[in-house]
Protein backbone atom coordinates (compact mmCIF):
# COMPACT_ATOMS: atom_id res chain seq x y z
CA UNK A 1 0.00 0.00 0.00
CA UNK A 2 3.04 2.41 0.97
CA UNK A 3 4.44 1.89 -2.53
CA UNK A 4 1.05 2.76 -4.13
CA UNK A 5 0.73 5.80 -2.38
CA UNK A 6 4.73 7.52 -2.95
CA UNK A 7 5.69 5.93 -6.08
CA UNK A 8 4.77 7.82 -9.86
CA UNK A 9 2.77 5.04 -11.17
CA UNK A 10 0.89 4.76 -7.48
CA UNK A 11 -0.10 8.31 -7.62
CA UNK A 12 -1.43 8.36 -11.66
CA UNK A 13 -3.38 5.22 -10.72
CA UNK A 14 -5.45 6.50 -7.96
CA UNK A 15 -6.15 9.95 -9.93
CA UNK A 16 -7.14 7.86 -12.96
CA UNK A 17 -9.15 5.34 -10.94
CA UNK A 18 -10.84 8.13 -9.32
CA UNK A 19 -11.17 10.11 -12.07
CA UNK A 20 -12.97 7.13 -13.85
CA UNK A 21 -15.88 7.48 -11.06
CA UNK A 22 -15.75 11.31 -12.19
CA UNK A 23 -16.50 10.38 -15.09
CA UNK A 24 -19.20 7.97 -14.93
CA UNK A 25 -20.92 10.54 -11.73
CA UNK A 26 -20.78 12.95 -14.86
CA UNK A 27 -22.59 10.90 -17.24
CA UNK A 28 -25.72 9.67 -14.92
CA UNK A 29 -26.24 13.80 -13.84
CA UNK A 30 -26.32 14.42 -17.05
CA UNK A 31 -28.39 12.16 -18.48
CA UNK A 32 -30.83 13.09 -16.23
CA UNK A 33 -30.70 16.20 -16.49
CA UNK A 34 -31.08 15.95 -20.16
CA UNK A 35 -34.45 14.78 -19.69
CA UNK A 36 -35.73 17.95 -18.89
CA UNK A 37 -35.24 19.26 -21.86
CA UNK A 38 -36.90 16.57 -23.63
CA UNK A 39 -40.12 17.05 -21.08
CA UNK A 40 -39.95 21.02 -22.46
CA UNK A 41 -40.17 19.07 -25.97
CA UNK A 42 -43.20 16.50 -24.91
CA UNK A 43 -45.05 19.46 -23.35
CA UNK A 44 -44.37 17.52 -19.81
CA UNK A 45 -41.88 20.07 -18.28
CA UNK A 46 -43.17 20.68 -14.41
CA UNK A 47 -45.76 17.94 -14.78
CA UNK A 48 -45.82 16.06 -11.63
CA UNK A 49 -45.74 12.82 -14.35
CA UNK A 50 -42.31 14.41 -16.69
CA UNK A 51 -39.47 12.60 -17.36
CA UNK A 52 -37.13 14.76 -15.37
CA UNK A 53 -39.26 13.96 -12.51
CA UNK A 54 -39.33 10.13 -13.27
CA UNK A 55 -35.26 10.29 -13.08
CA UNK A 56 -34.94 12.06 -10.26
CA UNK A 57 -37.44 9.56 -7.88
CA UNK A 58 -35.03 6.71 -9.90
CA UNK A 59 -32.32 8.56 -8.08
CA UNK A 60 -34.06 8.25 -5.03
CA UNK A 61 -34.04 4.00 -5.18
CA UNK A 62 -32.40 2.37 -3.17
CA UNK A 63 -29.78 1.01 -4.73
CA UNK A 64 -29.07 4.09 -6.70
CA UNK A 65 -28.98 5.95 -3.08
CA UNK A 66 -25.90 3.60 -2.78
CA UNK A 67 -24.12 3.79 -5.99
CA UNK A 68 -24.41 7.70 -6.32
CA UNK A 69 -22.66 8.72 -3.09
CA UNK A 70 -19.91 6.43 -3.93
CA UNK A 71 -19.33 7.83 -7.35
CA UNK A 72 -19.07 11.39 -5.82
CA UNK A 73 -16.82 10.34 -2.72
CA UNK A 74 -14.41 8.91 -6.38
CA UNK A 75 -14.75 12.42 -7.18
CA UNK A 76 -13.94 14.10 -4.00
CA UNK A 77 -10.76 11.88 -3.60
CA UNK A 78 -9.81 12.53 -6.88
CA UNK A 79 -10.46 16.52 -6.12
CA UNK A 80 -8.52 16.04 -2.54
CA UNK A 81 -5.05 13.73 -3.84
CA UNK A 82 -4.64 16.78 -6.42
CA UNK A 83 -3.90 18.92 -4.59
CA UNK A 84 -2.12 16.68 -2.07
CA UNK A 85 0.01 15.90 -5.03
CA UNK A 86 0.42 19.66 -6.27
CA UNK A 87 1.84 20.12 -2.22
CA UNK A 88 4.28 17.59 -2.80
CA UNK A 89 5.55 18.47 -5.74
CA UNK A 90 6.16 21.74 -4.72
CA UNK A 91 8.56 20.72 -1.66
CA UNK A 92 10.47 18.47 -3.58
CA UNK A 93 11.02 20.42 -6.67
CA UNK A 94 11.24 23.77 -5.15
CA UNK A 95 8.04 24.88 -7.74
CA UNK A 96 4.90 23.99 -9.51
CA UNK A 97 4.90 20.99 -10.89
CA UNK A 98 1.92 18.84 -12.63
CA UNK A 99 1.51 15.34 -10.63
CA UNK A 100 2.06 13.42 -13.90
CA UNK A 101 4.98 11.62 -14.61
CA UNK A 102 5.95 11.90 -18.50
CA UNK A 103 3.37 11.73 -21.18
CA UNK A 104 3.79 9.65 -24.17
CA UNK A 105 1.77 12.16 -25.99
CA UNK A 106 4.37 14.53 -28.77
CA UNK A 107 3.35 17.74 -26.80
CA UNK A 108 1.52 18.74 -23.78
CA UNK A 109 -1.99 20.83 -23.78
CA UNK A 110 -2.76 23.77 -22.16
CA UNK A 111 -5.46 21.80 -20.13
CA UNK A 112 -2.44 19.04 -18.70
CA UNK A 113 -0.57 21.55 -17.70
CA UNK A 114 -3.10 24.05 -16.01
CA UNK A 115 -5.01 21.01 -14.49
CA UNK A 116 -5.20 21.98 -10.88
CA UNK A 117 -6.10 25.04 -11.39
CA UNK A 118 -8.98 23.68 -13.71
CA UNK A 119 -9.47 21.60 -10.49
CA UNK A 120 -10.25 24.70 -7.82
CA UNK A 121 -12.77 26.23 -10.28
CA UNK A 122 -13.85 23.10 -11.05
CA UNK A 123 -14.96 22.66 -7.10
CA UNK A 124 -15.57 26.04 -6.42
CA UNK A 125 -18.50 26.48 -8.97
CA UNK A 126 -19.46 22.41 -7.67
CA UNK A 127 -19.53 24.29 -3.80
CA UNK A 128 -22.05 26.62 -5.26
CA UNK A 129 -24.15 23.98 -7.14
CA UNK A 130 -24.48 22.12 -4.23
CA UNK A 131 -26.26 24.68 -2.31
CA UNK A 132 -29.25 24.94 -5.77
CA UNK A 133 -29.58 21.11 -5.70
CA UNK A 134 -28.24 18.75 -3.20
CA UNK A 135 -28.69 20.69 0.14
CA UNK A 136 -32.90 21.08 -1.24
CA UNK A 137 -32.79 17.76 -2.71
CA UNK A 138 -30.49 14.75 -1.47
CA UNK A 139 -29.68 16.39 1.72
CA UNK A 140 -33.44 17.23 2.78
CA UNK A 141 -34.37 13.58 2.01
CA UNK A 142 -31.53 12.40 4.47
CA UNK A 143 -32.46 14.54 7.14
CA UNK A 144 -36.18 13.38 6.92
CA UNK A 145 -37.20 16.62 4.93
CA UNK A 146 -39.26 17.16 2.14
CA UNK A 147 -37.39 17.47 -1.36
CA UNK A 148 -38.15 20.38 -3.31
CA UNK A 149 -39.79 19.78 -6.97
CA UNK A 150 -37.14 19.16 -9.82
CA UNK A 151 -38.08 21.64 -11.86
CA UNK A 152 -38.83 24.27 -9.45
CA UNK A 153 -35.05 23.80 -8.65
CA UNK A 154 -34.12 24.50 -11.87
CA UNK A 155 -36.16 27.54 -12.73
CA UNK A 156 -35.12 29.02 -9.57
CA UNK A 157 -31.23 28.15 -10.27
CA UNK A 158 -30.86 28.88 -13.95
CA UNK A 159 -33.83 32.09 -13.83
CA UNK A 160 -30.82 34.46 -13.51
CA UNK A 161 -28.62 35.09 -16.52
CA UNK A 162 -25.67 35.84 -14.63
CA UNK A 163 -26.42 32.05 -12.46
CA UNK A 164 -26.16 30.32 -16.63
CA UNK A 165 -23.06 32.30 -17.06
CA UNK A 166 -21.01 30.93 -13.69
CA UNK A 167 -22.48 27.82 -14.56
CA UNK A 168 -21.21 27.84 -18.47
CA UNK A 169 -18.08 28.83 -17.01
CA UNK A 170 -17.66 25.37 -14.74
CA UNK A 171 -19.33 23.13 -17.59
CA UNK A 172 -16.01 25.21 -19.89
CA UNK A 173 -14.02 24.20 -17.10
CA UNK A 174 -14.61 20.29 -16.90
CA UNK A 175 -14.20 20.63 -20.66
CA UNK A 176 -10.41 21.58 -20.52
CA UNK A 177 -10.48 19.10 -17.55
CA UNK A 178 -11.59 16.54 -19.26
CA UNK A 179 -9.83 16.79 -22.64
CA UNK A 180 -6.67 15.61 -20.57
CA UNK A 181 -7.72 13.55 -17.90
CA UNK A 182 -10.19 10.88 -20.00
CA UNK A 183 -7.32 10.17 -22.08
CA UNK A 184 -5.02 9.92 -19.35
CA UNK A 185 -6.94 7.94 -17.19
CA UNK A 186 -7.48 4.82 -19.77
CA UNK A 187 -3.75 5.02 -20.54
CA UNK A 188 -2.53 4.87 -16.96
CA UNK A 189 -4.75 2.08 -16.31
CA UNK A 190 -3.30 0.04 -19.53
CA UNK A 191 -4.36 1.34 -22.89
CA UNK A 192 -0.68 2.81 -23.77
CA UNK A 193 0.22 2.28 -27.27
CA UNK A 194 0.56 4.48 -29.45
CA UNK A 195 -2.29 3.54 -31.55
CA UNK A 196 -4.62 3.86 -28.60
CA UNK A 197 -3.44 6.77 -27.43
CA UNK A 198 -4.34 8.83 -30.25
CA UNK A 199 -7.67 6.97 -30.29
CA UNK A 200 -8.27 8.01 -26.57
CA UNK A 201 -7.32 11.44 -27.34
CA UNK A 202 -9.99 11.90 -29.75
CA UNK A 203 -12.71 9.92 -27.82
CA UNK A 204 -11.49 12.49 -24.91
CA UNK A 205 -12.13 15.77 -27.21
CA UNK A 206 -15.67 13.95 -28.14
CA UNK A 207 -17.15 12.81 -24.72
CA UNK A 208 -16.07 16.48 -22.81
CA UNK A 209 -17.63 18.31 -25.47
CA UNK A 210 -21.26 16.19 -25.17
CA UNK A 211 -20.70 16.66 -21.47
CA UNK A 212 -20.19 20.53 -22.06
CA UNK A 213 -22.81 20.59 -24.67
CA UNK A 214 -25.63 18.39 -22.55
CA UNK A 215 -24.85 20.51 -19.08
CA UNK A 216 -25.29 23.87 -21.17
CA UNK A 217 -28.28 23.19 -22.88
CA UNK A 218 -29.95 21.96 -19.73
CA UNK A 219 -29.07 25.50 -18.46
CA UNK A 220 -29.92 27.38 -21.03
CA UNK A 221 -33.42 25.58 -21.72
CA UNK A 222 -33.97 25.77 -17.74
CA UNK A 223 -33.58 29.98 -18.29
CA UNK A 224 -36.10 30.53 -20.76
CA UNK A 225 -38.65 28.33 -19.26
CA UNK A 226 -38.06 30.30 -16.04
CA UNK A 227 -38.92 33.69 -18.04
CA UNK A 228 -41.54 32.14 -20.25
CA UNK A 229 -39.45 32.29 -23.47
CA UNK A 230 -39.83 28.80 -24.39
CA UNK A 231 -43.10 26.78 -24.89
CA UNK A 232 -43.03 23.67 -26.51
CA UNK A 233 -46.35 21.82 -25.18
CA UNK A 234 -47.57 22.01 -29.11
CA UNK A 235 -44.83 20.62 -30.38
Amino acid sequence: MANILTSSIGKKLIMSISGLFLILFLLLHMTINLFSVIDSFTGSYGAADGLFKAGCDFMALPIVTIMVPVLALGFVIHIIYAFYLTICNIKSRGGYSRYEVSSKAKTESWASKNMLALGIIVLGILAFHLTHFWADMQLAEFTGGHAEDPYVLLNATFGQWWVVVIYIVWFGALWFHLTHGFWSAFQTVGWSNQIWVKRLNVIGYIFATIIFLGFAVVAINACLQANGLLCCSCC
